[in-house]
């Protein structure tokens, strides 16, 4: 009995040497995404090097887009000083539509609302001859509505501007993914 337990701990060592050398070779592959750049630079120069157009918007949608231009302007360049050179463009075409999942059977009017934002995002050089990447950013916000006029469009704007703060964050995971492998001669 006794061969047997060494024989199982032998071979629970040998597949815990190998998980540790599989991790080992791998860890090399795993970049910090907010650490130093595949150039050097630091990852908040480089994204402070993007400028931001303004958001191009379905008709009577501009609000969401103001907030997510703001947001992206924060995320991206929070100094709000123009002291980092531009070396990219991002352009972004967006829309956003309301669902009313739940509509009270008494009173027949919507009892909550679920904004639906979409965005659009391409990152350019500065000149425009190359895109960087490009891609789609979606997400809801969900708010209640009230008998209340002024309270329900309140609800709504909040909700706008929690969706253009989840969709800035997603434009910006993505776009510093993408800034922390090239290097600045290469845009």
């Amino acid at each position: 009995m006794m061969r047997f337990g060494t024989r199982e701990a032998a071979f629970r060592t040998a597949r815990l040497a190998l998980a540790a050398g599989l991790a080992l070779n791998v860890s090399a592959c795993f970049r910090p995404l907010y650490g130093p750049t595949a150039s050097g630079e630091s990852m908040q120069v480089a994204l402070a090097s993007v400028q931001i157009d303004d958001v191009i918007m379905a008709q009577d949608q501009d609000r969401l887009g103001h907030y997510l231009r703001s947001e992206l302007i924060f995320g991206l360049d929070g100094s709000g000083q123009n002291a980092t050179p531009k070396r990219y463009r991002l352009k972004l075409r967006g829309s956003e539509s309301v669902t009313t999942p739940i509509v009270s059977s008494t009173t027949a009017r919507a009892e909550a609302g679920t904004i639906i934002g979409t965005v659009s995002f391409s990152l350019e050089n500065l000149d425009g001859t190359k895109i960087v990447t490009e891609g789609v950013a979606t997400s809801t916000a969900t708010y209640d509505r009230s008998t209340q006029r002024f309270a329900s469009l309140r609800a709504a704007r909040d909700a706008e501007i929690r969706l253009a703060k989840v969709l800035a964050d997603q434009i910006k995971t993505r776009i510093a993914s993408v800034l922390a492998v090239i290097k600045p001669s290469g845009s």
